[in-house]
């Protein structure tokens, strides 16, 4: 009897074929992977858990955000190119919008020791970033903001728009869109969140200063992330719920001009501003060679499986994989619930990347 189901365009049966095996030996507690092409859906699969469920999607959140801030940047609203103390006074004068998007504003971390309960208050973490100074030039290089991302950009929301970064995320894209996808999750789908299985090992610990005092203040063990503070916290970093199916359909707005069901979204040159390489060598806190956009990483040495081209994609902790490939006008998605070791090119992200892969080539 199938472990996977769902549906699966024939020519992308290796896909469902990986998710199979993978559920049947126990690489997957509970998986679930879409692929969107040419505006149809040509694979929704999920096993190990019911259809609607939902799972953290760590840093798949990021390309949540970017959406957002892509649409403040098409309105005018935002200018990637300014100071961001032009619309947060008193932040350092040196780091521009852009370097928040691309992970180049040296802000990848708090000064001060902070504990989950204080990421929590998102306005005040936030003022602690905008008091200190950055721990590098800004643009001078990347470090990824693991957590401090979703505050630096969601405050830049609130203070432009006077709406939460999770308010704009629900209103503008994932309610219209009808997308089954929360950032700042109400309590009426506890229910079906499913619990991560964590990594059976950490991976390779970070010795560089700027890597360990990003990823460890705060620590987020995966055991807090069925809990009503985090599922209700706006964590922009890290914790939007969702699944493979809802991520795929808001993520396709990318890698289809930024239309999807009749509605314009973003404009083609909205997009097209992704493509600005904010950063190309090896990042201080991942310590892997990335090239990042604007709000998304680009074809990089970290990942070869991502082809090179017009492709904007980034990854989660424990392996959950998004990429929108705007050549082959594709979105991928994978999530899951059982985590593998490493932030950026797991085996299970890499496994599924080539598999879509194999069949469009």
């Amino acid at each position: 009897m199938s472990v996977a189901q769902g549906f699966c365009d024939a020519r992308f049966s290796p896909v469902w074929e990986l998710l199979e095996s993978r559920l049947a030996d126990g690489r997957e507690e509970g998986a679930s992977v879409c692929v969107i092409r040419d505006g149809a859906t040509v694979v929704d699969l999920w096993g190990g858990w019911p259809r609607d469920s939902l799972v953290t999607t760590w840093s798949l959140t990021k390309t949540m955000v970017a959406l957002v801030a892509l649409a403040l940047i098409d309105r005018g609203v935002l200018d990637p190119d300014a100071p961001v103390a032009k619309y947060w006074p008193g932040f350092p004068g040196d780091v521009l919008v852009r370097h928040v998007l691309g992970h180049t504003s040296g802000l990848c971390g708090w000064d001060e020791t902070v504990a989950l309960e204080d990421i929590y208050d998102t306005e005040r973490a936030a003022a602690l970033l905008a008091a200190q100074q950055p721990w590098w030039r800004p643009g001078d290089g990347s470090g990824y903001q693991a957590v401090s991302h979703g505050h630096l950009v969601g405050e830049l929301v609130r203070r432009t728009t006077g709406r939460s970064l999770g308010t704009v995320l629900r209103e503008e894209f994932a309610g219209p869109a009808g997308a089954d996808y929360w950032l700042g999750a109400p309590e009426a789908v506890d229910s079906r969140v499913v619990p991560m299985v964590p990594p059976s090992s950490a991976g390779p610990v970070p010795s560089d200063r700027v890597a360990v005092r990003t990823l460890t203040n705060p620590l987020i063990p995966p055991s807090v992330t069925t809990t009503r503070p985090f599922l209700a916290a706006e964590l922009g970093g890290l914790n939007g719920q969702g699944n493979a199916r809802s991520v795929a359909r808001l993520q396709s707005i990318l890698s289809h001009e930024g239309a999807l069901g009749g509605k314009q979204y973003l404009s083609p040159q909205a997009i097209e501003r992704v493509f600005e390489v904010q950063s190309d060598g090896v990042d201080r806190v991942l310590g892997a060679h990335v090239r990042f956009g604007l709000g998304f990483a680009l074809p990089s040495p970290a990942f070869p499986a991502i082809p090179r081209g017009r492709v904007c994609w980034w990854t989660g902790f424990g392996g959950s994989l998004v990429v929108n490939d705007l050549d082959r006008r594709l979105t991928f998605a994978y999530v899951m619930n059982r985590m593998e070791p490493g932030l950026v090119g797991a085996p299970n992200a890499t496994a599924y990347a080539e598999a879509v892969y194999s069949c469009v080539r």
